[in-house]
């Protein structure tokens, strides 16, 4: 019986251990689309508040809401632009990139880019997307 509810006891902590550790997303997003960011960067927005670690890769198009001088339409009903909401998710804890390729093709410097967005580096986004618990969104 002690065996027992020791072996209980280690189950249940061993358990309670693992639903502490964050679910690693990573949200790669490169719509140009205003609703499709939209969309993207709110399931971001809410996977994080749901104990989420996330990180957002932006390419192509969807890569100009990481620049300092971002606009864009603002969505109803919250009236929030896609650069509103990454903002948002940066401020909540979350990393985000721009894909390896955008600076490049698109004449614009690191220096261009928003605070909390880096320049993604391949090998790394690589190893990250392989890791078998993460969850890997495209938009």
């Amino acid at each position: 019986m002690k065996k027992t509810l020791i072996a209980l006891g280690l189950a249940l902590g061993i358990g309670a251990a693992h639903a502490q550790a964050p679910q690693p997303v990573t949200v790669i997003l490169n719509s140009g689309s205003t609703m499709t960011q939209g969309i993207a960067l709110v399931l971001a927005n809410q996977m994080q508040e749901q104990g989420a670690q996330v990180h957002v890769l932006l390419c192509d198009q969807a890569g100009d809401i990481a620049l300092r001088d971002a606009g864009g339409e603002a969505l109803k009903p919250n009236d929030v632009t896609p650069a509103q909401l990454l903002g948002a998710v940066i401020g909540k804890g979350a990393t985000a990139a721009v894909c390896a390729l955008y600076l490049p093709n698109t004449g614009h410097s690191a220096e261009a880019l928003r605070d909390g967005v880096t320049p993604a580096r391949p090998d790394a986004m690589g190893a990250a997307i392989l890791e078998a618990e993460r969850k890997v969104l495209v938009f």
